[in-house]
């Protein structure tokens, strides 16, 4: 049976520049997907890569889609279709199927307080003032994350020490390197935060190709792989220690769905920065993540996208401000 599908590209610009050890960038675009059945139900979806090649290349594949596919060519076709685009329409076809947002699924589950995106460099200082200050803040656990591998490994050192010097003793905090740092460099880290019990994790703390030192750092403190799981999807499957998952840019959402129904655990939530309509699932499977056996904070990075319609939970809303 044929589906209607139809396209909408979007755009939008954080509401600061975010930096990484991979650089900067503030500007996210992308597509929202519609899919419609012959019953009038609706699945929605989003196609917003970070990469500029996968952009270009979602693009080439959805100009090649006609405007009625059918089921099997979608399945079939979202092994050849890059990551962004498979989880566009699987999340439209998970959503047709109510496998997510119908009465039976339980409706779309409401996300977890988020840990707090720091800023990199010295801004990280008056955020953590700031944030420290924020009257919500009071009585409720706080879980920091802190990117790194941007300025000065010296700097970012005696910044560190500012950090555990001024955060609560019950937070917790998240050192996120993008893969930015070597061995040398870490080591260092390490002796700064090995017996500081608010530690969750060094975040792709070296990079993708050092999976010898990953896997040796994970037995001296917890490092959760990100860009890693990225590059080699099968260290999904093999990888114990925790996993950082983007459902927007890692493909079909569905296999996560059904890992964390599962209870699965060792999985933490997070943002690539999405429009209200991926926001869905990774605020839907965030709350799942908080029902299984090792709940954390998601990385939702909280006041870093700009507000309006795009950002809405109402698909229709989100499809008309694109």
């Amino acid at each position: 049976m044929a589906l209607k599908f139809q396209s909408k590209p979007f755009s939008f610009r954080l509401k600061r520049e975010l930096h990484t050890a991979q650089g900067g960038w503030q500007e996210r675009q992308g597509w929202l997907l519609r899919l419609e059945d012959a019953f009038g139900r609706c699945g929605w979806g989003e196609v917003s890569p970070l990469d500029a090649d996968e952009l270009k290349a979602c693009g080439d594949f959805l100009a090649g889609l006609c405007s009625a596919p059918t089921r099997l060519e979608l399945e079939d076709g979202m092994a050849f279709w890059p990551a962004a685009l498979a989880f566009g329409v699987g999340a439209a076809l998970g959503e047709l199927d109510g496998l997510v947002g119908s009465a039976a699924s339980g409706g779309w589950l409401p996300s977890p307080a988020s840990a707090v995106l720091l800023p990199a460099g010295k801004a990280l200082l008056n955020a953590l003032d700031s944030v420290l200050g924020m009257p919500t803040l009071q009585g409720k656990p706080l879980t920091v994350k802190w990117k790194v591998a941007v300025v000065a490994d010296s700097l970012e050192r005696n910044l560190l020490r500012q950090l555990l010097e001024r955060l609560p003793a019950d937070a917790h905090f998240r050192i996120d390197a993008n893969g930015g740092w070597d061995r040398n460099m870490v080591s260092a880290w390490v002796e700064l935060c090995l017996h500081d019990p608010r530690l969750e994790w060094f975040e792709q703390p070296l990079p993708t190709a050092d999976f010898e030192g990953l896997r040796v750092l994970d037995q001296q403190v917890p490092v959760a792989l990100d860009e890693s799981l990225l590059v080699q999807p099968s260290l999904r499957e093999s990888w114990l220690g925790w996993q950082v998952r983007r459902p927007v840019l890692e493909g079909d959402p569905r296999p996560l769905l059904r890992e964390l129904q599962k209870g699965v655990g060792r999985r933490m939530l997070s943002t690539a920065f999405e429009t209200g309509i991926g926001r869905r699932w990774v605020h839907h499977l965030a709350a799942l993540q908080q029902q299984g056996p090792t709940p954390v904070a998601p990385g939702l990075a909280p006041g870093w996208c700009p507000d309006g319609p795009l950002f809405s939970s109402d698909p229709e809303v989100v499809w008309a401000a694109a």
